[in-house]
């Protein structure tokens, strides 16, 4: 038969096996194509791992740049901040017994609210607040109370530094447990620590756009075993100026500004001398932007240094008022303006009776 009712010869089974089998093949070599070429579209920057940087593609050409899938947020634009610090705090009622009869509100009751206005404030944290009684065997030994904590944070204080002759005096149980109950209340402890490193560890504040580190140090050593090393806790430094410039390096890494609480010098010092001098310039050299310093219970004068206030001692603060000398204080207050210039001045201050400074007009 012919035509198109002719029947066609039988078509063999095998040939259609194989036809399929090759067609099955080739949908799965595109598929697989099209997966490899997609998937490197779709990951790009941020997806699966950052973009070369001045890289080459496997061919060894620059490969071109793929857009971001969305814009990178501004920073915040810097503002205009103020920072404070004080010189000796102590808060220990056996010290100051009209903490029992006054409350500790007392303390921080003659400042017109000066710490609220500002963005941070910076203590020297003169004994640990510990219920922990453990003294060690030397000739003034203190215990803040705990309970005067939230007195401060509500003042205005931010950052309590316990590198000094009296952060240790009840012991490395003491010192620890003061540094909890510092963070428990919210105020920052800084200066001492479990080890060397965490003794060193500054604490960090976002404020106005600025990332500002603090770190403390003392070199006043009583007893002279109170240093945190690798494996003890402790306070920072010492006498190590490495050690120092090592921290503020650090902390210089992750801050646009560092500031440092130091417990130093002489007592009865009303001038810095020559190797405190030489010291505050290094820590400035190596990214220190204010020095806020302490120890020899007489105010000191504030110098600049390449365009960083220096504030060699700061006397007294929340203290006995033992005499006109050590009664004279201040409030150092730096100013730091968008476009990071410093400004650094002393409010003139007096301890006008026993725990209670009065800030001038």
């Amino acid at each position: 038969m012919t035509g198109r009712h002719a029947r066609s010869a039988p078509f063999p089974f095998w040939v259609l096996l194989v036809l399929i089998a090759l067609v099955g093949v080739g949908m799965m070599t595109a598929s697989a194509m099209a997966g490899r070429d997609g998937g490197a579209a779709a990951r790009g920057p941020g997806a699966g791992g950052a973009a070369p940087l001045g890289g080459t593609g496997p061919s060894g050409t620059t490969p071109e740049p793929t857009p971001s899938p969305s814009p990178t947020p501004s920073p915040e634009p810097k503002g205009t901040i103020v920072i404070h610090g004080t010189g000796d705090v102590s808060l220990d009622p056996s010290y100051l017994p009209v903490f029992v009869s006054q409350g500790y509100r007392w303390a921080w009751s003659g400042l017109g609210g000066v710490f609220r206005r500002d963005d941070l404030t910076v203590i020297n944290h003169e004994c640990p607040s510990t219920d922990i009684v453990a003294p060690i065997p030397k000739e003034f030994n203190f215990r803040c109370d705990p309970d005067a904590l939230p007195s401060a944070l509500a003042a205005g204080v931010d950052v309590g530094n316990l590198a000094n002759n009296h952060g240790y005096d009840q012991g490395p149980r003491g010192l620890l447990d003061s540094i909890a109950n510092l963070r428990e209340a919210g105020i920052a402890p800084v200066g001492a620590g479990r080890n060397e490193r965490a003794a060193e560890r500054p604490a960090v504040f976002e404020l106005k756009g600025w990332t500002v580190a603090v770190v403390g140090f003392g070199e006043v050593l009583d007893p002279l075993n109170q240093t945190a090393g690798p494996h003890k806790p402790g306070t920072a430094t010492g006498h190590s100026l490495k050690l120092k410039l090592r921290a503020i390096r650090a902390a210089d890494v992750l801050a646009d500004i560092v500031v440092v609480a130091i417990h130093w010098g002489v007592e009865l010092d009303t001038e810095p001398r020559d190797y405190q001098i030489r010291e505050g310039h290094a820590m400035i050299d190596a990214g220190a932007d204010v020095i806020f310093g302490h120890h020899s219970h007489r105010l000191q004068p504030m110098s600049m240094y390449h365009g960083r206030p220096i504030f060699w001692g700061l006397g007294n603060f929340v203290w006995p008022a033992f005499s006109v000398e050590g009664s004279t204080t201040a409030v150092a207050e730096v100013t730091v303006g968008p476009k990071g210039r410093f400004h650094g001045r002393l409010l003139p201050t007096r301890i006008v009776s026993d725990g209670h400074p009065v800030l001038s007009d």
